[in-house]
């Protein structure tokens, strides 16, 4: 969205009213899906789908609408980025722990989610669909993770952030707090490194 052309809702949000929330919301619905079917553990598919957890986003995004950050429309986005964030690891937390499993995410200080490497080895992985490989997928899986938890955190992020969420680096150094030119350069120090653990498998051809 340009900034220099301030979007209707803006000014009635800053003075906290829920139908330019909506209205928001609903103008930033799409980029939102794109985050949660990054982030939401297929586990959950047969519970719960997209809309279910946006619809869940926008009730915590109406109960903190007085913290919104509605310095900016990019502002408002990385808000509400971050509220559906956390009602994914809320989300996990409540369906996985409940099925026997023992979900320990947060979203940490530095807007990292420990969830993050293995959400773009499990959407990289999606790619192999032939039955040959599909049996090593395990195996690509471990290799993966390996790759990705070498990397330092916010490297991480940022790779998830620009190439999976879809964010523009300037969305990416706002929502990680750091510079725009850090962001750059994290994003292509993170991109080497993953290309070069994805030659190592034969089965991914990359052309990013």
């Amino acid at each position: 969205m340009n900034e220099v052309s301030q979007p209707t809702w803006l000014p009635a949000l800053r003075n906290h009213d829920k139908r330019a929330l909506s209205q928001c919301f609903d103008e930033y619905r799409s980029r939102l899906r794109q985050i949660v079917n990054f982030r939401l553990n297929p586990r959950l598919s047969t519970r719960m789908d997209t809309d279910d957890v946006l619809q869940e986003a926008y009730l915590a995004a109406a109960q903190r609408i007085e913290h919104c950050d509605s310095t900016s429309a990019q502002s408002v986005f990385i808000w509400l980025r971050l509220i559906v964030q956390q009602t994914i690891v809320d989300l996990h937390r409540k369906h996985l722990k409940a099925a026997g499993r023992d979900v320990q995410r947060e979203v940490r200080a530095d807007r990292t989610d420990p969830g993050t490497s293995g959400c773009i080895a499990s959407h990289l992985i999606a790619q192999v669909s032939s039955p040959s490989m599909s049996m090593k997928r395990d195996e690509m899986n471990t290799r993966l993770m390996q790759a990705l938890n070498q990397m330092e955190a916010t490297d991480r992020e940022v790779l998830a952030l620009r190439h999976f969420e879809e964010l523009t680096n300037n969305e990416v150094a706002e929502t990680l707090q750091i510079s725009v030119k850090a962001a750059s350069i994290r994003y292509i120090r993170a991109l080497k490194k993953l290309k070069t653990a994805m030659d190592s498998l034969t089965e991914f051809k990359m052309d990013w």
